[in-house]
């Protein structure tokens, strides 16, 4: 173990023992560090480890900020990492470290630097985070709690705020010296820890980093041109009345574990964090419930159906005329629906969502988009995006074909622009409120035009191409004749009518998913990290198929009440999880999280209309073809004449 001086830039050396060679996902292979005095080749290792930092957010607020917009110590040479559009669209600013010994001036008499103090205090105020990065791992900060559960959190904060009435927020609990009324404490000093492998010592090559650590401290240094690691807090008045001087430092040890494989190094910080044992034991709670719940629904349906069937055929043509129930409206149940071209439209883009949800999570599953490979996630999914242009322009011309419609040119337009340019228009309402506050999650100009391009010259031009394919296509031929004339339908129950069937609908698929919910907020708004995308995977396969069953099961109980009114219910029923989607979203917002102020309030619900609207055509156009199709078995079996 050994330290470094505080006035060294953080451009750090560790010696290296042997370099290796192995197959890892992309983007995930490890690095070698070497001695400058090796003999190795430079291709093969590197000789410092440099420290990259990201954003600065709050769970506190919407907007993040870029490191530079508090008035730390600056990087002169700065050298931006090229960024993957999934770090863009969240926000993610990385740029080298700028953090060296540094001493900040504040004069009461200048504006300009009261301003950068107060917003300084103003992100102590509301718990802002640093995040920080070594050799693409977050470096964590690692603290005891109740019951000796060693937390490792991938961000530590700016520092804290003691109040009017002496209450430490935050933060400031950790030390006991933070305790003076209507004052700041800065973190002003942070003690690093590199944990690194070594293999064979006798070579002197191939060491790799396991793990990243540090403590934040805030130390009042006496002597500004040769500061230490020991002193009072550093304090900052809720007024600022007298100029002062506030250093950054730092130290930095090395500890060598080789009982850490590189493969292992993100164990201890996502086994460490917080409700990971309950996340399992949750989801595994709940997958339990819903498989069980889903095969009693499939076991009902297939044994109620068996009886109809044979029931149905058995009767000869008087019998049948006098028997009331799903057959009687054969004659109806492949009627057009209202409103076609909508509904038709709503079905394309539904598709063409299901389908990169499901390539996206499988490809997680896989390791391919895990946390360690930032932002592809969210790259992934807009250019699966994009490519699957072609099967939303299929179904949609499709099934509009199949309902009779004749204004191709206006399905294959809406199917092109309608879902999608509500989510731009609305992203790019939210963005320019990130713009005028400044925010580092406002999309760059030049991304939205990328952004646009890729819409407009990929997206477009395959969805007219599946349209062109599609319309090419007979209209898919139903199982029974349509009447001319529509049949009457009864008066409904209550349960039967369409609003109360439609409510019910959406409350067993939303039960499956809730749980998994919490957490993805969490990693959405409380900027936890999220990796089970395992279980994500599972949930989804669970939620698909209880939206299919619940679809099906209401389908089956309106069709007996003879309403064959069917199209628009069986995609709604479904859909309706979406509004119990948003009714949770409005829960998690007042009672779990701090935000404040109405820029921050406007954003996340923006950006949660987003995810509503997404979930709303993604559940509905599963509960239609699964209707869909259960309702074209069902008439195809029976013996009409």
């Amino acid at each position: 173990m050994k330290s470094l001086k505080p006035h060294c830039i953080f451009l750090l050396s560790l010696t290296i023992v042997n370099s290796s060679f192995a197959f890892y996902l992309p983007g995930l292979a490890p690095v070698n560090f070497c001695k400058k005095s090796s003999t190795g080749d430079a291709e093969e290792c590197q000789h410092e480890i440099q420290l990259f930092v990201n954003r600065l957010d709050s769970v506190e607020s919407v907007l993040p900020y870029e490191y530079d917009a508090f008035d730390f110590c600056k990087d002169t040479n700065e050298r931006r990492p090229t960024e993957n559009l999934g770090q863009v669209l969240f926000g993610e600013r990385i740029e080298t470290s700028p953090y060296k010994v540094c001493t900040k001036s504040y004069n009461t008499t200048s504006a300009v630097e009261r301003l950068k103090l107060d917003f300084l205090k103003r992100g102590m105020d509301l718990n802002y985070q640093h995040h920080w990065i070594v050799d693409n791992m977050p470096v964590t900060w690692c603290y005891i709690v109740e019951g000796d559960q060693k937390i490792c959190n991938p961000g530590f904060p700016i520092g804290c705020l003691v109040n009017q009435e002496g209450t430490p927020k935050d933060a400031c609990v950790i030390n006991a010296d933070f305790n003076k009324k209507n004052t700041f404490y800065v973190f002003n000093h942070v003690d690093i820890n590199i944990v690194y492998h070594s293999g064979d010592e006798t070579t002197g090559m191939a060491a790799r980093l396991v793990g990243a650590t540090l403590e934040p401290r805030s130390i009042m240094h006496s002597d500004h041109e040769k500061p230490s690691c020991e002193g009072p807090p550093m304090e900052i008045p809720y007024e600022f009345n007298s100029n002062f001087k506030m250093t950054y430092t730092y130290s930095v040890t090395f500890t060598q574990n080789n009982a850490i494989r590189w493969a292992s190094r993100w164990d201890y910080i996502l086994v460490s964090m917080p409700h990971t044992n309950i996340q399992w034991f949750s989801i595994s709670n709940s997958l339990v419930i819903v498989l069980f719940l889903s095969g009693m629904v499939a076991m009902i349906m297939l044994r109620t159906l068996h009886k109809d069937i044979a029931r149905y055929n058995q009767l000869d043509q008087e019998e049948a005329q006098e028997e009331s129930g799903w057959k009687q409206v054969h004659g109806d149940v492949f009627r057009a629906p209202r409103m076609g071209m909508l509904l038709s439209v709503f079905l394309g883009q539904g598709t063409q969502i299901f389908t990169m949800t499901f390539i996206t999570l499988f490809l997680a599953c896989l390791g391919f988009l895990s946390p360690a490979n930032r932002g592809a996630l969210m790259t992934c999914a807009v250019v699966l995006w994009v490519l699957l242009g072609t099967p939303a322009g299929y179904v949609s011309s499709r099934l509009y074909k199949t309902f009779g419609g004749e204004k191709w040119k206006t399905n294959v337009l809406l199917t092109a622009f309608l879902c999608p340019g509500i989510v731009f228009v609305d992203f790019f309402l939210m963005n320019l409120i990130l713009w005028t506050e400044g925010s580092s999650a406002a999309v760059p100009f030049g991304t939205l035009v990328a952004i646009l391009a890729l819409w407009f010259g990929i997206s477009v031009p395959l969805t007219f191409v599946g349209a062109y394919f599609g319309f090419k296509k007979p209209g898919i031929e139903p199982p029974v004749r349509t009447n001319q004339i529509p049949r009457q339908i009864p008066q409904q129950s209550f349960f039967t009518k369409p609003v109360p069937g439609i409510i019910m609908g959406g409350i067993l698929p939303f039960g499956c998913i809730f749980i998994q919910l919490f957490f993805i907020l969490n990693s959405i708004w409380s900027h936890q990290m999220y990796y089970m995308f395992g279980f994500l995977f599972l949930v989804f396969i669970i939620l698909v198929i209880t939206c299919s069953e619940a679809t099906v099961l209401l389908c089956y109980f309106h069709l007996c009440a003879e309403d064959y009114n069917w199209w628009w219910r069986s995609f709604l029923t479904s859909g309706f999880t979406a509004v119990y989607l948003f009714v949770y979203a409005v829960h998690y917002f007042f009672s779990k999280l701090q935000i404040i102020g109405a820029a921050s309030t406007i954003l996340y619900f923006g950006y949660t209309l987003i995810m509503v609207l997404i979930f709303f055509v993604f559940t509905g156009t599963i509960g239609f073809f699964a209707c869909f199709f259960f309702v074209n078995k069902i008439y195809s079996v029976l013996k009409v004449d």
